[in-house]
């Protein structure tokens, strides 16, 4: 295997990027380095990583770049088998050519399955608390968010999230839920669903006429002692009723080069969720996205591999931090994704220095920000309800980043 130092920092800041160029809503600093002026910024927010894509990535990107014309793309061959490729050899599912369909991002491919799927009006399901767009897709396409709530419970001494099975089934149950919205791996629980729990998900949804769609754009990023399983290889019944998207943006860092996938084995609701991409007009990519996608499912599964160890050394260090200096917060335990999210609960209310009180999560996640320059997500994001008490940190960055990021909250909430 090759050597992948994911500890180089790289500076982002004037790049465009989302992740370091936005401003924290109501912006103030109060933190002060040196007496003199703010610390400099460290956004552990959205999920995307401050690492170097693979270099064959970025090679193939380049070769492209250099030809001087960046019209309309075509889709060659190479691209889907790089997808059969990749996921038979590292997943053990099997895919046809034709069950591929290709759009700009997971995001719009969730709104092209909710649209083909559903009418306005009807319910889809998702669980609780969940990644923050399910909600936004959902209501933009006329429908109604139907939360189940996940059941946190300590296993081996570690917090983790489990179904709660008997209101999964009396969701599925309500005559207007149509579809159910499956994260899977889950952001921002970390959990990465078994087989068996990917059966019994879609035995319920079976027994009540609910289609399954499952956004795994996090699938290749898994910790150590667990595997990721796709929802359609789970059973052949799965597979029929369910509609993949994934992507490798999140697990190779190319989101910004806007290319994902829809995978379904049902001729029909192909069609039907082939007519929604033209309607949603998210049918072509970017010169760059096709050759980049080739070049990390060819060329690049090493450097994954080095990944995936490198943010479980991080996971380590964030839980035996938070142990030491913030012992009532509770660490999640992180089965994949690189997004740790953490049980504050019991340091609320909080009282600061100035006399001011913290009752909630998106006022302790605001005063983090404004006395230690630090950005984090507050759970509320992710559920109103069932992520409040939980903030959401984004570990993909380099070690000494993510140590100095935690010192400064410690400072803030200590």
């Amino acid at each position: 295997m090759k050597v992948y130092d994911f500890d180089i920092k790289i500076p982002r800041s004037g790049t465009g990027c989302v992740k370091w160029d936005e401003q924290y809503p109501d912006q103030r600093f109060a933190y002060e380095a040196n007496g003199s002026s703010p610390a400099a910024p460290i956004p552990l927010w959205v999920a995307d990583m401050d690492f170097a894509v693979a270099p064959a990535i970025q090679a193939a990107v380049l070769r492209r770049a250099l030809h001087p014309v960046f019209g309309y793309t075509h889709v060659a061959d190479d691209y889907y088998d790089a997808i059969i490729s990749w996921f038979h050899r590292r997943h053990r599912w099997d895919i046809g050519r034709e069950e591929i369909l290709y759009t700009t991002g997971v995001v719009p491919a969730m709104s092209v399955a909710i649209k083909a799927l559903t009418m306005p009006g009807e319910k889809v399901l998702i669980l609780s608390p969940d990644y923050n767009c399910f909600f936004s897709s959902v209501r933009n396409n006329g429908c109604e968010v139907l939360e189940c709530g996940l059941k946190g419970v300590v296993s081996d001494g570690a917090l983790t999230f489990e179904v709660d099975w008997d209101s999964f089934e009396s969701c599925c149950s309500d005559a207007k839920t149509t579809v159910f919205l499956l994260c899977n791996p889950h952001n921002p629980t970390g959990r990465v669903w078994t087989r068996e729990e990917l059966q019994r998900m879609n035995a319920i949804c079976l027994r009540h006429g609910v289609r399954v769609v499952s956004d795994e754009i996090h699938c290749e990023l898994v910790m150590p002692g667990h595997s990721f399983q796709p929802f359609a290889s789970a059973s052949e019944e799965c597979r029929r009723n369910g509609v993949v998207l994934n992507s490798p943006s999140k697990s190779f860092n190319t989101a910004g080069l806007m290319t994902a996938n829809i995978v379904c084995s049902d001729a029909e609701t192909r069609r039907r969720l082939e007519r929604a991409i033209n309607i949603n007009e998210v049918c072509d990519l970017n010169p760059f996205g096709p050759v980049a996608l080739v070049a990390a499912y060819n060329e690049s599964e090493d450097w994954i591999d080095a990944l995936n160890e490198y943010l479980h050394a991080n996971y380590l260090s964030l839980r035996r931090f938070f142990a030491e200096r913030l012992p009532l917060c509770r660490v999640t335990a992180m089965e994949g994704t690189y997004l740790s999210w953490v049980d504050v609960s019991a340091m609320l209310p909080m009282h600061t220095d100035s006399g001011a009180t913290i009752d909630n999560v998106k006022q302790l996640c605001d005063h983090i920000m404004h006395q230690t320059n630090v950005w984090i997500n507050p759970g509320t994001m992710y559920g109103p309800q069932t992520g409040e008490g939980f903030i959401r940190i984004n570990i993909a960055c380099p070690r000494e980043t993510l140590m100095e990021a935690l010192t400064r909250m410690a400072g803030a909430m200590a």
